[in-house]
Formats: C-alpha cells, sequence, structure tokens
C-alpha cells in the first residue's frame, strides 16, 4: 500500500529534481524512494557499525589486519 507525502524544497533542489527526472527518464518520487533507500540503509549500516565496532574493541580487535588476523 502506498501513501503521499508532501515535502518543501528548495526552488534550486527542486529544479535539480526536475531536470534528473527529465534525463533520466524516471519520475521525481522514483528518485527520492531511491535517496530515502540509500539514506536509510547508509543508517542502518552506520548503526551496525557502531555497535560491531563496540563489541569488537572489547576483544582487541582495532583495525582491519586484527579482522584479518582473526579470521585466517
Amino acid at each position: 500500500m502506498r501513501s503521499t507525502i508532501t515535502i518543501s524544497l528548495p526552488q534550486e533542489m527542486r529544479s535539480e529534481l526536475d531536470s534528473l527526472s527529465q534525463s533520466d527518464g524516471i519520475s521525481r518520487s522514483d528518485i527520492v524512494r531511491e535517496c530515502l533507500r540509500d539514506y536509510m540503509f547508509i543508517r542502518r549500516f552506520r548503526s551496525t557499525r557502531k555497535k560491531m565496532v563496540e563489541k569488537a574493541s572489547k576483544q582487541g580487535i582495532f583495525t582491519d589486519q586484527d579482522v584479518f588476523d582473526r579470521v585466517s
């Protein structure tokens, strides 16, 4: 099920969004959905990474090399 939301954008951003939509041949909604998906993914990734870094540091794992040494 879809629902509609209304957002406000500065005119310059709206103009760029319209240009991207036209040049890429996709709707503004599709662009905004993709941006939100990316944003939410990044937020989840950062949250997970923060938890894992805290857990790893308690075990003396601080660098990529530390991880490599543990798994190899």
